[in-house]
């Protein structure tokens, strides 16, 4: 979801005629409408338009004030400090004077027509239209987004469907295969070729087709005819003996799992070193104690019943929240400033990038049209920012708030996980400016937890909420 954080605005004012400067605050009221002589409005959106006027008397007397500001401090060829002419001061630095003016004026009457119009804007006010003429009303428009007002349905009665999530005997079976494989050793085979099913260690150079760093490997073991082996490797290797050379392509489809190697060709080098199979350790106490601290083979299918327990749970909330917010923005139909919409589809990007960064990727490396995927986003982007703003309509309807007890309990957590002391986490998150961020989250959650508890739920067979999700 989006996260609408409290940051400050900068007017601006076209740029040849002042600089930027930064608001005193950010203006945090109910939107309504209240028409007026400086105000024109697109209600099907959340764009904002001002007219605004500053009197005559009111820019002739700043320009003074500016006019004398700049003689008490320039230097001017022929005059002591201070001391030239207003008048010639005027001529000399009119652009500056005016600029200043600008930045002076423009930004005080944007605030107090948005405060007057009890506006909440979520964008940087860009001022064009400007109509700047001495002895005459300073005119100009200001454009900006403002959060949208809408009307909150019938979100404490919520229905919809979720999947039985119930953890069985062939659950547990599975993870303890998979805690087997993970175990296995490689034996090494005398005196016959490569067969399917058989572990091939091999020395490999893969260089790609139309240049870039080569893939290289010393020592790697592929599967021979197993399902999740590139059918180049499984050709080529399959009757080789240890000691031959093969060389070979391989063309990786466009949705290959590694970021790397999808929709390339590479040209592949391999020495076979020699041939392995797998040996399956037996499911016995000896295994138990082996892979963890249990005693017995009972207690750690104990132990990993109670974990997938525990992911179960935490799917389960996740696929909750899922549910909730679908059946909130389904409800509520209402436009959401792009600035925001523009700002998640960001947000979602910078996951992407960070997911492959975790992986060793260098997403510049990455053949992905990086303009399509943002674009992809905004759909998403647009229910997210909705999502979030409806949680916390209803958070402040119904005086959802966390408490500085679920903080720490949050930092603790936090703390079990990291080399950190809660406190040096609650340290480093204020000095970053992301502890109220993490307050937000907090109270968002609370809130979608809120709501599942009055929510109409059934529960279906996985296959029926699955289809009915769609």
């Amino acid at each position: 979801m989006a996260s609408l954080d409290n940051e400050r605005l900068a007017w601006t004012v076209p740029a040849d005629q002042a600089h930027a400067a930064e608001t005193r605050n950010r203006f945090i009221t109910n939107v309504s409408v209240v028409p007026g002589k400086d105000c024109c409005m697109a209600e099907a959106t959340c764009r904002r338009e001002l007219e605004l006027e500053i009197p005559a008397e009111e820019v002739t007397k700043k320009i003074e004030s500016v006019a004398k500001e700049f003689a008490r401090l320039a230097n001017v060829p022929g005059f002591r400090r201070g001391k030239a002419p207003v008048s010639l001061i005027r001529r000399k630095f009119a652009e500056d004077i005016k600029g200043e003016v600008l930045q002076s004026l423009v930004p005080e009457r944007v605030e107090k027509a948005v405060a007057e119009q009890k506006l909440t804007p979520v964008s940087q006010p860009q001022v064009d239209k400007l109509d700047f003429n001495e002895g005459q009303p300073l005119k100009f428009r200001a454009v900006f987004e403002v959060l949208p007002e809408f009307e909150l349905g019938d979100y404490k009665n919520l229905a919809f469907e979720m999947p039985t999530m119930d953890i069985t005997d062939e659950d547990v079976t599975k993870t303890l295969e998979e805690m087997r494989e993970r175990a296995a050793t490689f034996a090494p085979v005398d005196g016959r070729t490569i067969q399917d099913g058989d572990f091939a260690q091999v020395k490999l150079l893969g260089t790609p087709d139309g240049g870039g760093d080569p893939l290289q490997a010393e020592s790697v073991l592929c599967h021979i005819g197993a399902e999740e082996t590139m059918e180049p490797f499984n050709t080529n290797l399959k009757g080789a003996n240890a000691g031959e050379h093969k060389n070979f392509d391989v063309e990786y489809p466009a949705d290959y799992p590694d970021p790397k190697l999808a929709g390339k060709k590479y040209h592949y080098a391999v020495e076979v070193l020699g041939v392995k199979t797998k040996k399956l350790p037996e499911l016995n106490d000896d295994f138990a104690k082996d892979v963890s601290d249990a005693a017995t083979l009972e207690e750690l299918k104990k132990k990993v019943n109670e974990g997938l327990e525990h992911q179960r749970d935490h799917k389960h909330k996740e696929l909750l929240h899922e549910r909730v917010l679908a059946e909130l923005v389904k409800q509520h139909d209402f436009p959401v400033p792009d600035a925001l919409v523009e700002h998640q589809m960001d947000v979602r990007l910078e996951r992407v990038v960070r997911s492959l960064a975790a992986q060793g990727v260098d997403p510049r490396a990455v053949n992905v049209d990086w303009v399509t995927l943002r674009k992809r986003q905004e759909e998403r982007a647009k229910d997210d920012v909705k999502a979030e703003l409806i949680i916390d309509r209803i958070a402040t309807a119904e005086n959802i708030d966390v408490t500085d007890e679920e903080v720490t309990h949050e930092l603790e957590h936090m703390a079990s996980h990291s080399n950190e002391s809660a406190e040096a986490i609650r340290a480093r998150l204020t000095k970053q400016g992301t502890l109220d961020r993490m307050k937000a989250k907090l109270r968002s959650d609370k809130t979608l937890d809120w709501l599942a508890q009055n929510a109409k739920i059934k529960t279906v067979a996985a296959a029926n909420a699955a289809t009915d999700a769609k």
